[in-house]
């Protein structure tokens, strides 16, 4: 009895610290307690994707997170295997930060690019360097629990907001149907403030 109560013993001390789906924490520019909570369903390979981190975002930071007003939290929804291990990267350090998506998405073009997926994971693996973010890329790729929990964000995506493209936006639960424009982004928010 004295064993076998020594191995579970064992077998938690193992778990504890380990990453599990559960734990991973979302990635999220503003107060979570806002009023408005919009989540944005993008793939790190999608360049309209990148236009709303490079063009839409600073305007919305500006005038609405900087201010309280809203958040927004970035969920994954992968079209390919590059945007896959780039997600991978951007959970890494599971601190919950945007600096590092953002940083992907300010230099995809230089990292999503290539014949193989083992070109693009090495154009990741010097857009990290460059960054100066102190990851496992290696690591981060074979990270299993991350991949479970990205690929589950796009499966929830589907059934929950019939999501079939990048980026998708979704205003307190409700899908916003606009061209994405900072504009148009600002009189949905602006109607619900």
């Amino acid at each position: 009895m004295k064993k076998l109560r020594y191995i579970f013993l064992i077998l938690i001390a193992l778990n504890i610290g380990e990453l599990r789906a559960e734990n991973i924490k979302p990635i999220i520019d503003g107060n979570s307690n806002s009023k408005i909570k919009i989540l944005v369903y993008e793939s790190l390979t999608c360049s309209y994707c990148a236009d709303f981190h490079n063009d839409i975002f600073p305007e919305l930071k500006k005038e609405f997170i900087d201010t309280g007003l809203i958040s927004i939290e970035y969920k994954n929804f992968p079209l390919d295997m590059a945007a896959l291990n780039a997600s991978k990267l951007s959970h890494c350090k599971n601190d919950g930060n945007s600096e590092l998506l953002h940083h992907l998405y300010l230099n995809q073009k230089k990292w999503a690019k290539g014949s193989t997926i083992n070109e693009i994971n090495s154009n990741l693996n010097t857009t990290i360097k460059e960054g100066n973010y102190k990851i496992d890329t290696k690591k981060c790729f074979a990270n299993e629990v991350l991949e479970d929990h990205i690929l589950n964000d796009r499966v929830e995506a589907v059934k929950k907001y019939d999501v079939n493209s990048t980026p998708t936006i979704i205003i307190n639960e409700k899908k916003f149907e606009k061209p994405l424009t900072f504009k148009n982004l600002q009189k949905a928010i602006e109607k619900l403030l």
